[in-house]
């Protein structure tokens, strides 16, 4: 088994309104300063739909009511954290169906927390220089009128962000 790959697993939810992606602002990890998805990792024991739920709110304000699974994917590469060199990102895709409330711009700050808060960023806006492979891989599943690839990509560089793009 090799020792060189971080291996990260989370939950994500797109959800998508006239033309536009709910994004949040992301504080830590490979994806620092740029948009990410809202969702993230498991708690110990918890169903991985209920993390979508838990974690959506935590970040973005809203309730998911509605959603399916789209699908497993994953992202590889360089990124130097602790021992490791490089980074494998597991991450289940939800199409959010429906939702109640308002996106929040600040999320409540916790131990935890890596969000700063969330925006509606329009999809003609999304490229690997602002969002992580996330919302690229999410404005992509909009574009093709909710079909999901489930392809995984290998990325040879991937420049962590100093200064955040929001």
């Amino acid at each position: 088994m090799s020792t060189k790959f971080h291996q990260a697993f989370g939950v994500y939810g797109i959800f998508s309104e006239n033309g536009a992606l709910a994004v949040i602002k992301k504080t830590g990890g490979p994806y620092i300063n740029r948009y990410d998805l809202p969702g993230g990792t498991p708690e110990d024991g918890e169903e991985i739909a209920h993390t979508l739920i838990r974690e959506t709110h935590e970040e973005t304000g809203l309730a998911v009511t509605q959603s399916h699974q789209l699908g497993i994917t994953g992202f590889r590469y360089p990124w130097t954290y602790a021992r490791w060199h490089y980074n494998q990102h597991r991450c289940v895709f939800y199409w959010i169906d429906a939702w109640d409330g308002q996106l929040a711009g600040q999320a409540a700050q916790f131990v935890g927390q890596d969000a700063l808060g969330a925006v509606w960023l329009p999809v003609t806006d999304i490229s690997l220089a602002t969002c992580s492979p996330l919302v690229v891989k999410a404005a992509e599943t909009i574009r093709q009128h909710g079909r999901f690839d489930p392809t995984e990509i290998t990325y040879a560089d991937w420049p962590v962000l100093s200064q955040p793009v929001f």
